[in-house]
C-alpha cells in the first residue's frame, strides 16, 4: 500500500512541477509586458491578457498541488503554496486594475521570486 502511495506521488510530481515552471513563465512575461505597457500601443492588452494568463497558471499550479497530495499520498506543503501563490496573484490582480504600481511592481518581483524558488526546490 505505501510502494502505491510513493508511486502516485512520484507520478504527480511531473506535473507540479510543469504547472511551477508555467506559473514562473507566465510571471517573467508579466514583467515583459508592463515594459512594453510603458512603451507601446498594444502593452495594455498583451498585459491584461497576460494578466489572465497568469492567474490561470496559478490556479493550475494549486489543482497539481491537490492531485499530487491528495491522491498519491504526498506531503500538503505545495497545497500551501500554491494556495498563497493564488492569493498573491488575486492581490496582484486587484493592484494592477486599481493602478497602484507602488505595491503592484514589486510584489510581482517577489512573486517571480517565489515561484522560481518553488520550481527549483526538490519535492
Amino acid at each position: 500500500m505505501a510502494t502505491q502511495a510513493t508511486a502516485a506521488a512520484r507520478h504527480g510530481v511531473p506535473f507540479l512541477q510543469i504547472a511551477v515552471g508555467l506559473q514562473t513563465l507566465t510571471i517573467f512575461l508579466q514583467a515583459v509586458s508592463a515594459g512594453l505597457l510603458l512603451t507601446s500601443s498594444y502593452g495594455e492588452t498583451l498585459h491584461s491578457v497576460g494578466a489572465r494568463v497568469m492567474y490561470a497558471a496559478s490556479m493550475l499550479y494549486v489543482l497539481a498541488a491537490v492531485l499530487a497530495w491528495k491522491p498519491g499520498g504526498g506531503s500538503p506543503r505545495p497545497v500551501w503554496y500554491a494556495s498563497g501563490f493564488l492569493v498573491l496573484a488575486s492581490v496582484q490582480v486587484v493592484l494592477g486594475i486599481a493602478h497602484v504600481p507602488s505595491v503592484h511592481l514589486p510584489l510581482g518581483v517577489l512573486m517571480f521570486g517565489l515561484s522560481l524558488l518553488a520550481l527549483v526546490r526538490r519535492p
